[in-house]
Order: C-alpha cells, then structure tokens, then sequence
C-alpha cells in the first residue's frame, strides 16, 4: 500500500511563525530596556558603587601625646620603631608551600618562632585564628608581626625585596621614656597595649573614629585617664583593589593627627630625689638587724607621696617595688607579664601609694586628736602616759613600756603616748557604746576618720586606687557575717583543742566576733587594729591638717594642650568638702606637731635642721601586723608640701623613713646644713609654678613663667 504524504495547513504554520516572531520581539525589548536602565538612568549611581567596592582604606595611626612635668620636662614621649609587617593581599597569592617558607624566612630573620609569627598573620574570626595573637583590623593594612627591631634587620628585609615578597620594613612611632633625672614614676605614667577585639567592637558601635584594630590604649595611669587626649586621630591611605583584592595602587591619603599633650604637676627632679630616698631607705632596712624578730628587715615595699598642700596637686609619688615602663612598649611577653604580677617580685605592677593599704599606727593620732577635741576633750585635758593600760583580760602597753605621768594632748602627740589615746578611745567607748552589739552607737573618732576621707577612694585621676577601710562597727558585723562560716569551720574541726594564734581567733570569732569591744576601742584610737588607709589617703588627710580644714581630690593632670599650645582642657583643683571639726581643734594639733622635729619622735633624726625657717610639722608611726616586722611610717608638712613616707616591714618610723623624709625637705627648700639656700630649691621658689609651660612652633617646650597668685 503506498504512503500518504500530509502536509501541514499554511495558516497554522505562519500564525508559529509570528508567534515566535513577537517572543523574541518582546525579549529583545526587554532586554534593551533593562540595558537601558543600567547604563542610562542608573549608571552614575553603579559606577560611584563599583569605584567605591575597588577602594579600601588602610590605617595611619597618629603620634601619641606627650606627657609632660610641671615644668615642661616630657615624661612620656615617642620614639622612631622599625616594624615589620606582612601584607596579606600578597602573600595570598603564593602557593601554601612558599607562602610557609616566606614565613619561616621572616621568622628567621626577625628572630622571633615560625608558629608566632604566622599566627599573627591571621585574620580574627578565621579558622586557626587565636584571639590572643590574631589581627583584628583591617585584611588589607600590612600586619605586624615584629616591633623594634633592629635599623640593620629592617635595612636587609627592604633591599632584598625579591626574597621578601609583601613584607615591609617601616619606621613606626611607639612611646619613649626620657627620665628626666632617672625617673622611673611607672605607677603614674602607666602603660599601652593593643585595642581588644571587645574594644574594638565598642568603638565601632558608638562610632568612635579615634579607635582602630591597630590602636594601642591606655591600660593604667596616665595613659588610662586620658588616653581620649593622648590617642590623636588616625589618617587613612586609600589603595585601589580589584575584583580579586589585589591592590593595584594608592588613591588618596587623610594624614593622621598627633595626640594632645597632658601637663602634670608631677617635677621631674622632686620625683628623682623620691625614688632615690626611697630605694636607699629600703635598701638601708634590709642591712639593719630588728631587735625583735632577731633578723634583718625585710623591707619589702614602699611609697613616697609629696603633694601641694593648698590645692591637692601631686607634686612626686614613687612605689617600690615597681617596673620598667618600656617592658610594655611593641608588646610583652607572657613571661614578663607573669614576673610583673608575682608576688615572689612584689608584685611590681601594684602601686603602694594608692593601691596599698596598711594599718596606719601612730600617724592616725593627730586625727584622732583633732576628733576628740571637737567632741568634749580640751587642750587642758591631762590623761595618764602610764606604761600600760588593763582592758578587759588583755594588757595593753605603751611602746617601749614608756611612762610620762600625766600630759596633755600635745605632748601625747610629740612622744606619741599609745595609752594616752587607749584612754581618749575607751572613753568614748564607756560613753556612748559600751553595748558591744550596738551597731549604731555614736563614735566620734569614727565620724572624725571618715569626715578626713578615709574608708573612701580620694578621686585621684588615675584608676585603681583603693578605699582603705574604716574599721567601726558596722564593718565589723559585716565582716562577721561574710567569714564566720570559714571561722566556724576551722573551730569545729579543732577537735585537738589547739590553742595557737589561729585557732584562738577562729573560735572567739565564731562566737561573738560581730561585738565591738573595748579592746577594739582602744586598738583603733592608735591606728591599729583592722583600719586600713593607703599613703596617698593619709597625705590627702594631712594637707587638710596644713590648710585648715579642707580636702581636695588629689590631681596629677594640669592641663590638656594642643600641638600650637592652646590649652584644650584645663583640670582644676577640686575641693571635695571640709573637715568636720572645731577650727580650734585643727589649730592646735596642728601646733602640737610642730614640736614632733624639735623635741618628739622625730628630733634624734631632724638635729641641726633650720626649723625655725622651714615651719615643719610631722608625725612618726610604727604599725604592728601580725606575723610580720612593723611598718615605718612618717608623716610630715609645711604650709606648701605634704610628705609622707611608708616602708613595709622596716621597724620605726623614725629610725627607717625619718633620714629619707628630711633629705626630701632639704631638696624641697634647698636646705644647706642649717641654712636655707632658695637657688638650691628642687623647685623654683619652692613651690610649684601656676602657670603652664609654653609650647613653640617648633616644638621645644620652655618652663612656665613664674608669678601670680594662687
């Protein structure tokens, strides 16, 4: 049978045909018009977006501020550092195995571990990446992986640039400590270290444009209290990447600003002549023997304060032990941090001055005497100076079993009486708060204590410091309430029936060791006992001594300026209140000490001294702790300066601080045997300058010129 051919319809086949047509119409227009849209009415807006997506911004950090002294001397300033760093964006693009052997070249070359310096290479957040080593910032700035080295290593990194490929070998600004007359004041200057990645994270929420992931910030002193001054405002280079993040070259640069300088009160040659005392009286305590503990003094720490005694300016504070400020300076190592908080080394990085707190012993007296008589007591009032005094079941002696008869307030405080002031302390006791569990009986040595500041921060401008403690009764419940379960324990477990020191106090403690006794009563009227205070405390309290009665917030920092020394900030003086006493109480204790250097505790060390023209007055103090030597203490000011010294574990304080405390004075007034000599004065006449120093255009920095009033 023979096939039959069909053929299609020739309607249908053109209706196909035009069908087709008008599809491919119809995308041919859409097309065009989505072309036309791209280019045409939105092309300025993708272009700006595309040149904006090929630049990237790396960091120029700015020159840190100086910190200066009173007179313009820099304490803190910056030095040239040759940092080598890896730039990410070429190194990415060597194989794994040159890449390694790149690293290990640098490595080598830097003298630094292959594994240190490649994992700072990484970038935070990115597998391998340890938050301790990793690089926050940003993937195109050149990473750092070693600071300070040396001029001839970063010489042969730069000339050799075909075996160092995206290394670079720059010159960076990192801090430099002059030391004017070999200072060390670390615990006032502080220290830098790197932003965190928590930091950083901050300062990008609150728009911090001052902050980088390449910014160091201030961790203490100083440098924490104002590094918002002190940091400047970094600069950006623009670079131009493509597609794959390779740069291609630079587009611009934003130049950084350098920080503001910080002038402090702090003098340069007070503060060297400070520390150098306070070495030697250390250094002295440690070769003299104690007659107590049969040994030598261990003299383990100490501290100086010298503060201007009209406005709360610190003029020189120093602590021992202490450390090198540059140990911080292109990072330290993990060993040297641990060394820094050891106590086998003292703990270097804890400031005695306001961080360390000590029974304050005898110095505590003139407060006391200020509180008692504001609070019935007179200068006629006669108390017995006997050799001991019998309180409960415990005998309380005088130092050295010393009697002096019947004396007076003065005289106490001369020869510093201790059971002169047991019988001041238990009569207010007897008086107003013979209910030991009585947590609300009036005490006014207590009232007297915290209106002088104590059991609370001074308002230093430096972090850290501490609040002491005034140890009245209601301390004294809390206390009990947050130890008695420890000290009822080691009592239960006492089932020998030990009797030594420990187990004695843990048994009595567990028992009533809420009550205020009367043996606590007359323990703290001489500065013993659980109150603590920290030298800068005591010094601030002293200056209120000198100036009448009133107490100011301790200030280091002067005055912020800018690099043509316009003055951006200035910090004044602060008054925090006035002591609440009789001005006839602060008048006549403030007499009374006078008598301390001529014929007190202090004369055997201040013989030939010109008091008649240095009107000095001071107080000596040897507090007991347990189980250890006792601390020296002197405590001493003229109308101008405070001065108080304090050296742990060291004996009296006349006998250990008293040859260091004068040799200060006679540096202070320029003191020549008996004569006073001003032109020898540390400080130009004697007392600290009002005005600034003046910054020049370049650069130099002239002494402020004296004059005024204050």
């Amino acid at each position: 049978m023979a096939a039959v051919l069909i053929r299609p319809h020739p309607t249908k086949s053109r209706l196909r045909l035009f069908v087709m047509q008008v599809l491919m119409l119809s995308l041919f227009v859409t097309l065009f018009g989505r072309l036309w849209y791209l280019q045409v009415l939105s092309g300025e807006e993708y272009q700006a977006q595309a040149a904006e997506q090929s630049v990237r911004e790396v960091v120029v950090q700015p020159a840190r501020g100086l910190i200066v002294d009173a007179e313009g001397r820099p304490l803190v300033a910056n030095r040239t550092s040759w940092v080598v760093s890896i730039d990410r964006t070429v190194i990415n693009k060597l194989s794994d195995q040159d890449r390694e052997a790149l690293l290990r070249r640098v490595a080598v070359t830097v003298d630094q571990p292959y594994a240190e310096v490649a994992a700072r290479t990484l970038l935070c957040g990115t597998p391998g990446a340890v938050k301790e080593t990793c690089w926050n910032g940003s993937p195109f700035q050149p990473i750092p992986v070693a600071q300070d080295v040396d001029q001839s290593v970063a010489v042969t990194i730069s000339e050799q640039g075909e075996e160092f490929p995206g290394v670079l070998a720059q010159a960076d600004s990192v801090r430099a400590y002059p030391a004017p007359y070999g200072i060390n004041a670390a615990g006032v200057l502080g220290y830098l270290s790197p932003i965190t990645g928590d930091e950083f994270a901050e300062a990008k929420k609150t728009e911090d444009v001052t902050l980088n992931g390449a910014s160091v910030v201030g961790r203490a002193g100083l440098e924490k209290s104002y590094d918002q001054w002190l940091r400047g405002m970094p600069g950006f280079t623009r670079v131009a990447v493509d597609s794959m993040g390779r740069v291609l070259g630079e587009s611009g640069t934003t130049a950084p600003k350098p920080g503001e300088t910080l002038v402090t009160s702090i003098d340069a040659k007070v503060q060297g002549i400070v520390e150098k005392e306070l070495h030697e009286a250390i250094t002295t305590a440690r070769a003299t023997y104690d007659p107590v503990t049969y040994k030598n003094y261990v003299a383990d720490s100490g501290a100086v304060v010298v503060m201007d005694a009209r406005n709360g300016d610190v003029v020189a504070m120093a602590s021992q032990p202490t450390y090198d400020p540059e140990a911080w300076v292109g990072g330290i190592s993990a060993k040297q941090l641990k060394a820094l908080y050891s106590k086998k080394a003292g703990e270097p990085l804890l400031s005695r001055a306001t961080q360390g707190q000590f029974a304050p012993g005898s110095t505590w007296k003139p407060l006391m005497s200020v509180g008692a008589l504001s609070n019935g007591y007179s200068p006629d009032t006669r108390l017995d100076c006997s050799s001991g005094l019998q309180v409960g079941n415990r005998w309380f002696k005088n130092y050295e079993s010393a009697s002096y008869g019947s004396i007076d307030f003065a005289r106490a405080l001369q020869i510093s009486c201790d059971t002169f002031f047991y019988r001041v302390g238990l009569g207010y006791w007897n008086k107003y708060g013979s209910d030991p569990s009585n947590v609300k009986a009036k005490d006014p040595l207590v009232s007297i204590a915290k209106s002088f500041g104590f059991g609370e921060k001074t308002g230093l401008d430096i972090p850290g410091e501490a609040s002491g403690r005034v140890a009245d009764r209601q301390w004294k419940l809390e206390y009990w309430n947050a130890m008695k379960g420890y000290y009822c324990e080691v009592d239960r477990k006492n089932r020998t029936g030990k009797r030594d020191f420990l187990h004695v106090f843990a048994h009595e403690f567990c028992l009533e060791g809420n009550k205020y006794r009367a043996t606590d009563a007359v323990n703290y009227a001489i500065g013993q006992g659980d109150t603590i205070v920290t030298p800068l405390q005591l010094a601030r309290a002293y200056a209120a001594l000198a100036n009448g009665g009133t107490l100011y917030a301790p200030r280091i920092a002067k005055a912020v300026v800018d690099s043509r020394g316009r003055v951006v900030k200035r910090i004044e003086p602060v008054v925090q209140g006035r002591v609440d006493a009789k001005k006839s109480a602060l008048r006549y204790v403030d007499q009374a000490l006078l008598g301390t250097p001529k014929v007190g505790t202090l004369a055997w060390k201040f013989g030939g001294f010109p008091l008649d023209q240095v009107q000095l007055r001071g107080k000596t103090g040897s507090a007991e702790v347990y189980g250890k030597q006792s601390t020296s203490w002197v405590a001493t000011y003229t109308e101008d300066y405070v001065v108080v010294m304090m050296v742990t574990q060291a004996g009296t304080g006349s006998g250990t601080s008293g040859p260091a405390v004068r040799k200060i004075w006679e540096a202070l007034y320029g003191i020549d045997g008996e004569t006073v000599v001003p032109q020898k004065a540390a400080i130009p006449g004697t007392t600290p300058p009002l005005r600034l120093p003046s910054f020049a255009a370049d650069g130099s920095i002239n002494p402020p010129v004296r004059g005024g009033t204050r």
